[in-house]
């Protein structure tokens, strides 16, 4: 069967989680072809090509432009079958199943979507559509088929001083051992995580330093999760490519947990550790239940730099409980802790999300702020307890998107942001120039990183094709 595979969104890099289900599929004796939107634009020759079409939805950005294609497919098309994979798919299924889509896959998907085309083939096409499937079980991957999919010159690279990398992604697991009230993984993987077996992932890294990696992004949700696991794979991947540097992501904890890791870790290339602090007022942090307070912050970022790893937070200043002023104390904690060429400034403007599963749902905090949910938003709406930050999350998402459109300095973007925050908190405080000096030294990526917000219009614009 002739399948075509969709991705909207992976933060910027080459999607995996296209390039994985393709090489499960052919393995299955499918014809595949895949489409990162993010990267190109619809060939709407591949409209009569492909008989079946599967959208990744691995976050809420993603599944957001997913709809918006799947919608314009399905106008066109109606007898296509359309099914969405991910962590996102469950998510609205009254406004998906049976209207826009066929199937939704959620989990470790690969073998449910491989059943699902196998089915089509088979002319099992179920006449009351709207199959929905959580898959956790404990698979075997193949190669992932990255030929199908552009080069990694396409995306995001590793931004050095003067220098430029090309970038790799793998994920060495999946899902997360922690429940996070905030965050979607728990709502599919329920505390648990599944391994990507080391005779997979390693020729899986062989082949990107072909396709020209210097650097690899390591994206599960916690790097150090599967610490043992981790270790494995570092050590094995710095043996056969020395000169290969990386970044991973984990928790505040884990960095303090794991502290003895650090050493090895940058030794063997690491650069960065993406970290998610979410905010500096620890009665927030205690309601999300994140497991770190803001000391822990401090002594994690102070750990890692002590080891020449340079620590990348990712915040969600913006929660029903925030003030302006929490959003002064956070910008203050990222000047105090030399944090402003680290955080991509998108990050100050984030808003929190609860879709439908989410496990800050019932918690008594909320439920005075919460609006009915929004099928079409794929969230629950929710207004702040102090209006002055709902005023203050538009304004600086305004600023953002500006400096973001006029390739503005880093450090002016932080001003107008410190500005704006300080004068929302009645707040009168001279702003002392800063200094930019540091901000083209630190290690980041090209594009800046986000998974849990709303997608602007220009990522709406590859969509316009469809």
């Amino acid at each position: 069967m002739r399948v075509v595979l969709v991705s909207t969104y992976e933060l910027g890099h080459q999607p995996l989680h296209v390039a994985s289900p393709a090489a499960a599929l052919r393995s299955a004796g499918h014809e595949v072809r895949c489409l990162d939107l993010a990267v190109e634009r619809w060939d709407p020759q591949w409209l009569e090509w492909g008989e079946a079409v599967a959208f990744s939805v691995p976050m809420h950005t993603a599944m957001r432009l997913a709809l918006r294609a799947a919608e314009a497919l399905r106008s066109r098309r109606p007898e296509l079958p359309l099914c969405l994979y991910g962590l996102y798919a469950p998510v609205s299924r009254d406004l998906t199943v049976g209207r826009l889509v066929d199937s939704v896959i959620a989990g470790e998907y690969e073998p449910a979507l491989v059943a699902w085309v196998g089915g089509l083939a088979r002319a099992e096409r179920s006449d009351s559509p709207g199959a929905e499937v959580v898959h956790l079980g404990r698979e075997r991957f193949e190669l992932p088929a990255r030929e199908l999919l552009p080069p990694l010159e396409r995306y995001a690279r590793l931004v050095l001083g003067d220098e430029e990398r090309l970038v790799g992604y793998v994920e060495a697991s999946h899902g997360c051992v922690h429940r996070c009230r905030h965050c979607p993984v728990p709502a599919v993987y329920d505390g648990r995580i599944r391994i990507v077996q080391k005779d997979v992932l390693l020729p899986d890294v062989e082949r990107l330093v072909e396709m020209g990696a210097r650097h690899l992004t390591f994206g599960d949700p916690d790097f150090l999760n599967g610490v043992k696991h981790s270790l494995g794979v570092v050590r094995a991947v710095h043996e056969r490519f020395p000169e290969l540097t990386f970044d991973c992501t984990t928790k505040v904890e884990h960095v303090l947990e794991h502290a003895a890791v650090w050493p090895e870790l940058a030794e063997s290339g690491c650069l960065f550790v993406v970290s998610a602090l979410e905010c500096v007022n620890d009665a927030i942090l205690f309601r999300l239940d994140k497991g770190h307070t803001t000391a822990d912050a401090s002594a994690a970022i102070a750990l890692l730099r002590e080891h020449g790893i340079e620590p990348r937070p990712s915040f969600m200043p913006f929660t029903p409980w925030t003030t302006p002023q929490d959003v002064v104390d956070l910008l203050d904690f990222v000047v105090e802790h030399d944090l402003i060429a680290n955080v991509d400034p998108i990050q100050y403007m984030i808003r929190l999300l609860i879709p439908e599963g989410s496990l800050l749902l019932g918690h008594p905090d909320l439920e005075s702020h919460l609006e009915p949910y929004d099928a079409e938003r794929l969230a629950y709406p929710w207004s702040a307890a102090v209006p002055t930050a709902d005023e203050l999350q538009a304004q600086l998402a305004v600023i953002v998107e500006r400096s973001v459109a006029d390739a503005q300095p880093l450090a002016t973007t932080f001003s107008e942001i410190r500005r704006a925050a300080l004068a929302a908190a009645g707040l009168e405080r001279e702003d002392h120039e800063l200094d930019p000096g540091c901000i083209e030294e630190r290690p980041r990526l090209s594009e800046p990183w986000f998974c849990c917000a709303e997608p602007t219009e220009n990522q709406f614009a590859p969509l316009a094709g469809t």
